[in-house]
């Protein structure tokens, strides 16, 4: 059956969207409240992500990024972010379009998104605690698969 609405789609856009306003509650708060923090991972080479040469070198296909304590300049746009994160001592401008995310975690909170590389397949939200079990697992997901949610809806 042909998706003339196009779900996918709105989905990936809304999930992105929730990594948007939070980190727009980080810049409006001045910091993360409380004992949040963000494991942002994008992909390095992805169409508008500006980061330093040895950077990419370094994570030639994708890099994860944690926003706690020390950054600096967060900028919050509609179609991306731009931070300054120090690697190895060295401040660095990142600019990221929030289509090359492709994980977003909260450990504080077990909150997780994953998203697809591709446009075509649905994003899977994944609870923090598998972050690093599912950061192994290259197998891209079926897209048939239907995803219970109960497992994570509050009582």
């Amino acid at each position: 059956m042909t998706d003339y609405i196009g779900y996918d789609a709105l989905t990936q856009a809304a999930m992105r969207g929730v990594v948007r306003e939070s980190l727009k509650r980080a810049l409006a708060n001045g910091g993360l409240p409380g004992d949040h923090h963000f494991y942002i991972t994008f992909r390095t080479k992805a169409p508008g992500v500006k980061v330093a040469d040895y950077l990419t070198e370094r994570f030639p296909e994708d890099m994860t990024i944690v926003v706690q304590h020390q950054f600096w300049d967060l900028e919050v746009n509609e179609g991306h972010f731009e931070i300054i994160l120090k690697f190895s001592g060295v401040p660095q401008h990142l600019f990221v379009p929030y289509a090359a995310i492709t994980r977003f975690v909260d450990p504080s909170v077990n909150f997780g998104l994953t998203f697809e590389n591709t446009n075509k397949d649905a994003e899977v939200i994944a609870p923090a605690a598998t972050f690093e079990a599912t950061a192994q697992d290259t197998a891209p997901a079926d897209a048939s698969t239907v995803v219970n949610l109960d497992a994570f809806r509050r009582k």
